[in-house]
């Protein structure tokens, strides 16, 4: 498993994490690993899914750096691009989204690895794949529970990119499998109250929910010296 190997496309990586290692966002990904690491201690952490409360948040951008800092650290990671809808992952690694997630979940592959990528040392890449005609329904299946299963056992961290909460039921469905979730917020983007409610939607569907991620911050604004300072949204 995970044995197909591809290099970055610099012209498609958009990763801070990757494109400026020195960078005050690259800063801010490390502290937000490190806090999730302290929010965890006690109980491993193997999967950890990314979400926010609308489309347009920063979640994807925000999954693929966590998943790229994380493998830096030496764990074997696979980000797996589960917005079965409005994918951005294949874009962003420059991988070809012909196969992915949704092909293994409906069964048109008879080996994972031709769904999954090596982007790097100790980082794997599975693009959501075509879009089926029933996202909930494959994600809320009895297959995703067994390829979240499997590959625990082979990784150290499955990082999924979810769908907004608000949008679609998608997220909800895969909460509970998680060991953890992070809700990712662009400030002055979304209204607070739809923000509560996504948390009161993640708490129902009994997520274990880490913290959220503020994204997007004016770092001239006085009270904002620690967050998540990136630009990009997906």
């Amino acid at each position: 498993m995970l044995k197909r190997k591809l290099k970055y496309a610099q012209t498609a990586v958009q990763l801070s994490t990757i494109t400026a290692p020195m960078s005050v966002v690259t800063e801010q990904i490390k502290m937000i690993r490190t806090n999730l690491n302290f929010a965890t201690m006690g109980r491993p952490l193997r999967t950890l899914m990314v979400t926010s409360a609308v489309q347009g948040e920063g979640k994807s951008t925000v999954s693929g750096n966590l998943a790229v800092e994380y493998a830096k650290k030496g764990l074997q990671v696979l980000l797996v691009d589960a917005d079965l809808r409005r994918p951005t992952v294949h874009q962003t690694f420059g991988l070809s989204n012909q196969r992915g997630l949704s092909s293994w979940l409906s069964q048109q592959l008879n080996d994972v690895n031709e769904a999954i990528y090596q982007a790097g040392e100790h980082l794997f890449v599975m693009p959501s794949g075509p879009k089926p005609p029933n996202p909930a329904e494959l994600l809320g299946s009895e297959q995703m529970a067994e390829f979240l299963t499997a590959t625990t056992h082979k990784l150290d961290l499955v990082i999924i990119d979810a769908p907004p909460v608000l949008s679609v039921t998608d997220a909800r469905l895969l909460a509970h499998q998680m060991d953890g979730t992070v809700l990712v917020v662009r400030q002055n983007y979304v209204e607070k109250i739809a923000v509560r409610q996504a948390v009161d939607a993640l708490k129902k569907a009994q997520a274990r929910l880490l913290g959220a991620i503020l994204n997007d911050v004016n770092i001239k604004m006085p009270g904002y010296s620690d967050g998540y300072y990136g630009n990009d949204a997906h």
